[in-house]
């Protein structure tokens, strides 16, 4: 009898064990599945946006990556819009409290257009990790590396960015 119940009990064990490991990988993310992306408008200060399907990894490190990357790669295709520079892409985008440092790739470096260009590029990036929940501000690398300014000289990267920078 006693041998009965302590195999019942090691069951339920294992069961509410089972069920807790699977809740706790595969509860939603604090977005949902979709993910909102900003892109700026050729005009140069409207923000446009569209979704991205979230993929299987909804841990906030992951869905900044996910949410950086899909904002340096910017809109879909015949959407007019600020975009970055052909082969920028996302090292990294490493959670810090509110803030999200993002490291660019040095493609970036070729951004030319002057300083409305610059900011424009910038904004649809901080505005896309800013509308993630508890990201107040980004900061920007390139190649690994703290910049003051990008290479055109116009836009300033030395402190964190956030909506209000616009």
């Amino acid at each position: 009898m006693r041998f009965g119940k302590s195999i019942v009990l090691a069951a339920v064990l294992v069961i509410v064990g089972t069920a807790g490991w699977w809740f706790a990988g595969h509860r939603g993310s604090p977005v949902g599945d979709h993910l909102t992306v900003y892109y700026t408008q050729a005009d140069g200060s409207t923000e446009g946006s569209w979704s991205a399907l979230l993929g299987p990894a909804h841990d906030p490190q992951s869905v900044a990556f996910f949410a950086a990357a899909q904002s340096v790669a910017g809109p879909p295709s015949g959407i007019e819009a600020v975009r970055f520079p052909p082969g920028t892409y996302v090292r990294s985008a490493e959670l810090s409290g509110s803030t999200v440092v993002v490291d660019l790739s040095n493609e970036v470096d070729g951004l030319a257009g002057g300083s409305f260009r610059e900011a424009a590029t910038f904004k649809s990036l901080v505005w896309t990790m800013t509308a993630l929940p508890g990201i107040t501000s980004v900061v920007i690398h390139v190649g690994g590396a703290e910049v003051a300014v990008i290479p055109g000289g116009h836009f300033e990267l030395d402190e964190p960015l956030s909506r209000s920078s616009w």
